[in-house]
């Protein structure tokens, strides 16, 4: 009697959590991403991510601290996107001999590249990149 009970409630369990499971997933929308940043690196430990989606959202996330979604204000997109269509990625930067340097790596238009110097096509897309982090991330 009591083994019937045994097997039961973990298939229960199981039906359950996959049953529960399943809506969640249903209902997150799968968006494209449009851009990415990633500057790490340097004597302070930097790992900073910013990720900006098609839709107009990024999501923000540093090394310490929470990882925050947020919207991109019309104009700050528009100028984004200015920045973008200058943008030209190149080939990746070997790293310099050293330890303390910043590497910052773009993702766009289904290609990446990782530099140490930023080039005058690069600077303005990063900078920007950066001051939406600075404004929107804040830890609660």
């Amino acid at each position: 009697m009591k083994i019937w009970r045994i097997v039961l409630l973990p298939a229960l369990l199981l039906a359950l959590s996959v049953s529960v499971a399943q809506p969640a997933q249903a209902v997150t929308p799968k968006t494209k991403t449009l851009v990415t940043l990633h500057k790490q690196g340097g004597f302070a430990g930097l790992d900073d991510r910013v990720i900006v989606y098609t839709n107009g959202c990024v999501r923000l996330s540093r090394r310490t601290g929470p990882t925050v979604d947020k919207c991109l204000t019309k104009k700050e997109m528009t100028t984004l996107r200015g920045h973008l269509k200058r943008l030209r990625l190149g080939r990746s930067e070997a790293q310099p001999q050293g330890a303390d340097f910043i590497r910052y790596t773009v993702s766009y238009g289904g290609h990446r590249a990782s530099r140490y110097t930023l080039t005058t096509s690069w600077s303005p897309l990063v900078r920007h990149l950066e001051k939406v982090l600075e404004k929107y991330w804040a830890p609660d």
